[in-house]
C-alpha cells in the first residue's frame, strides 16, 4: 500500500509527478519550468487553503528560484528539500531522478518558513562563522533539513523557522564543529 499524502505537492514538471505518483498517493501541482505565472501561482494559494501545500522542487538554481516565489507569493508553504547528491544522475539532477527512500525522508522533514520576528541576528551569524565557512554553513542547512544555500538564504530560512544563537551552538556541538 502507498503512503497518502494529505498536501498537494508543487513540483517542477511531468516526470516529478510520475516518479512521485509511483510511490505515493498524492496530487501534483506542475509549475511548467521556472517562469512561474499567476495562474499557477492562484492555484497553489487555492490548494494551500483547502488541502495545503508542500513545495518540492529541484536542488538546483531554477529550483531554488521557483521555491522562492511561490513562497513570497503564497505564505505558510511546506518546503521539502532533498540533496543534490541523492537527485541525480551523471548528466542531470532533479527530484524525478531520486529514491522512494530519499523522497520519504524529505516529505518527513518538511519546513514551514513564515513571517518573522528577528531571532538571529546577522553579527551572531558571522561570530558563528556560517558565512566565511560553507561546511559550518551546509551542517547546518541539512540538520535542520532547508537545503544548502548561501549565506543570505540561510540567513533568512534560519529565522523564517525561530532559529536561535543557541540552538545552532547545539547542533555544531552535535557534530563536533566547535
Amino acid at each position: 500500500m502507498r503512503t497518502h499524502i494529505q498536501e498537494i505537492i508543487v513540483v517542477e514538471g511531468k516526470n516529478d509527478t510520475n516518479t512521485l505518483q509511483r510511490y505515493f498517493d498524492c496530487d501534483t501541482i506542475e509549475t511548467g519550468g521556472d517562469q512561474v505565472n499567476q495562474k499557477t501561482i492562484d492555484r497553489i494559494a487555492k490548494a494551500q487553503k483547502t488541502r495545503g501545500v508542500i513545495i518540492f522542487t529541484d536542488p538546483d538554481t531554477p529550483g531554488e528560484h521557483i521555491r522562492r516565489i511561490i513562497n513570497q507569493n503564497v505564505p505558510d508553504c511546506k518546503n521539502a528539500f532533498i540533496p543534490k547528491d541523492k537527485a541525480k544522475t551523471p548528466k542531470k539532477v532533479g527530484v524525478e531522478h531520486a529514491r522512494k527512500e530519499d523522497l520519504w525522508h524529505a516529505l518527513e522533514h518538511c519546513v514551514t518558513f513564515s513571517n518573522y520576528q528577528q531571532s538571529l541576528s546577522w553579527e551572531e551569524f558571522i561570530d558563528l562563522g556560517l558565512v566565511g565557512d560553507a561546511r559550518y554553513r551546509y551542517t547546518i542547512c541539512e540538520k535542520l533539513f532547508i537545503g544548502p544555500c548561501n549565506g543570505k538564504t540561510c540567513f533568512k530560512r534560519l529565522n523564517q523557522m525561530n532559529v536561535h544563537k543557541e540552538d545552532i551552538l547545539k547542533l555544531l556541538k552535535e557534530e563536533s564543529y566547535e
